[in-house]
């Protein structure tokens, strides 16, 4: 390997050091070291010089440039044959501060590696041999002004330093008073959100409070109707009877129109009264397995004579081969009542046709009711639905109705667990279809789900629901308010949410009807758990799709039950 020599000096006293360290560092610039490395050499050879001083040993040092595989700037220092202790403080930072320390008997080698071989300044070099003699007391000085301009750049960034930290400092205020500004803004909007929280909680109050007092007033009105009717019904009975009193024809007539009158009467206050009941949550449906065929027959023998003409026919498909049907009876014929009783009045001429079919999804039956009658306007297929309203046409006028029918019709499908759905061409006919899940038995199990959240402000209360989930849930979260329920929920996306009626912070309904209203959660199945039903409360929460269980009667089969009938709600407004 080369070594360029670059310097060569003689160190024998003080003096010399000071020239030694102030060559080293000129050197360590020429070669291309970075400024802590020729502090390194410079401070190395100082302490190194002022060791051999010490010892009264008079040094010759030489500087060399080594190229080849691994370049680097040496300095060697070596001395006439005598005893040199090569150990002490300075010898110590030598070897910290260079890469490589190489002691001889007459002589040491100081390595310092260099990334790589720069071009050397001939000038430099030539300048710095020139000089090599110089004053140490020159040299001192030039030292002491290198340092005090180290010093003012030192002092220069202290004030810079100080001028960032200040601006980090306004930064830091700046960012504080964001922070509390934004923390107060977020407390005024959480108390405005517990507000409304609180205010659509009294409207609802309010509107079930006015629901229950109207349904009071109809069950009321029908209960002081019905009596006297009856009697009217069964006086002008037995004024017609074989037996009787002879009248006159004319006498005649007018009780059999007094009769008519009265029964068509009575047929309409029972018709309110039972749109009450339903609509109050009171009407409960009674499972039990439905023979089809007994109730087909039934229902063509009840719609048959009320056939306008013989204009109009009555098709009645045979009973194919359908799923065992578990519903509650009498709700079933009266809502296909009701329904064939429309296409009856609507039905001028053709044919009302009716069948029963296996549904769109395996554990579904339909029940369709297709007429030929008048039809109705696309503005008013959803608007039949609504209590009291009828559309207007010519055979309206004289037909007897209060348009409670299909209203009343379609609560009790929605009861059943099922839909009830209409369309209609003017002029061409109407198709009303009943769907009603096909369960095999009442206690038939709901299908399991991945994770359940109960919410209950009573520690027994949730101990009673997740001991009723085990083996049908495979997770279950718990809280203990309404609040934290709606947070839970659309944090992890259950696929079941139990919440009691009287949950702290926000009531089960509150939480069903903020659920109903998440496009994420609207098809959650959900159970409220309540005591006894508080007015509307049963009403509302048929209506936002969910199902009711009793915290008095809580049991695996009732949560089951519950389960099951929230699922199927749920599947329902999923448009299944």
């Amino acid at each position: 390997m080369t070594a360029v020599e670059l310097l060569r000096l003689v160190i024998s006293d003080e003096r010399d050091v000071f020239l030694l360290r102030q060559r080293g560092r000129q050197i360590a610039v020429a070669a291309g070291l970075d400024g802590q490395n020729q502090i390194r050499v410079a401070t190395a050879l100082s302490d190194v010089g002022r060791e051999l001083v010490r010892q009264d040993v008079s040094t010759s040092a030489v500087f060399l440039l080594r190229r080849g595989p691994v370049p680097a700037l040496l300095v060697e220092l070596t001395w006439q044959a005598q005893a040199v202790t090569c150990a002490g403080p300075g010898w110590d930072t030598a070897r910290r501060l260079m890469d490589e320390l190489l002691i001889t008997e007459t002589g040491v080698t100081l390595t310092k590696k260099v990334q790589s071989v720069v071009a050397l300044d001939e000038g430099l070099l030539r300048e710095l041999r020139e000089s090599a003699g110089a004053n140490a007391l020159d040299e001192l000085r030039a030292q002491n002004q290198e340092l005090l301009e180290t010093l003012e750049n030192l002092e220069a960034k202290s004030a810079e330093l100080e001028r960032v930290n200040a601006e980090l400092e306004e930064t830091n205020r700046g960012v504080v008073a964001l922070y509390q500004e934004l923390s107060d803004e977020l407390e005024q909007t959480n108390q405005g959100v517990v507000a409304l929280y609180a205010e659509l909680e009294a409207k609802s109050a309010e509107l079930r409070a006015a629901a229950a007092a109207r349904i009071r007033f109809w069950s009321n009105i029908s209960h002081e109707l019905r009596a006297p009717i009856n009697s009217v019904v069964g006086l002008t009975r037995l004024l017609g009877a074989p037996g009787g009193d002879p009248m006159t024809d004319d006498q005649r007539h007018h009780v059999d129109l007094i009769n008519e009158s009265a029964a068509t009467l009575l047929a309409l206050v029972n018709e309110l009264l039972d749109t009450a009941k339903a609509e109050s949550g009171s009407l409960q449906p009674r499972m039990a397995p439905v023979a089809l065929d007994y109730v087909i027959t039934q229902l063509r023998s009840v719609v048959r004579p009320t056939l306008r003409s013989g204009d109009v026919r009555l098709v009645v498909d045979p009973l194919r081969d359908l799923p065992s049907l578990v519903t509650d009876e009498t709700m079933l014929v009266r809502i296909l009542r009701n329904v064939l009783s429309n296409a009856v009045k609507f039905t001028r001429q053709g044919e009302i046709h009716f069948t029963a079919q296996q549904g769109p999804a395996p554990d579904e039956i339909r029940f369709v009711v297709t007429d030929t009658g008048i039809g109705i306007p696309p503005g008013e297929q959803d608007r039949v639905f609504e209590e009291f309203y009828q559309v207007p046409n010519a055979l309206q006028v004289g037909a007897s109705g209060t348009g409670l029918g299909l209203s009343y019709a379609r609560k009790l499908a929605e009861i059943l667990g099922g839909t009830l759905t209409l369309t209609s061409t003017p002029g061409t006919g109407t198709e009303v279809v009943l769907t009603l899940p096909s369960a095999s038995d009442e206690f038939a199990r709901p299908a399991p789900v991945a994770c359940a959240l109960i919410a209950d402000g009573d520690e027994k209360g949730r101990k009673q629901l997740r001991d009723a989930l085990e083996g049908l849930a495979a997770e279950i979260i718990e809280t203990a308010d309404g609040r934290s329920a709606l947070n839970l929920a659309k944090q992890r996306q259950p696929d079941l949410v139990l919440v009691s009626a009287s949950a702290p912070l926000m009531s089960g309904s509150a939480v069903l009807s903020v659920v109903r209203l998440d496009p994420d959660l609207k098809r959650v199945p959900v159970v409220i758990v309540c005591g006894d039903d508080p007015g509307g409360l049963a009403r509302s929460v048929h209506s936002l799709g969910a199902a009711m269980l009793h915290e008095a009667r809580i049991s695996p089969e009732t949560v089951n039950r519950a389960i099951r009938d929230a699922q199927l709600t749920a599947r329902r407004t999923d448009g299944r």
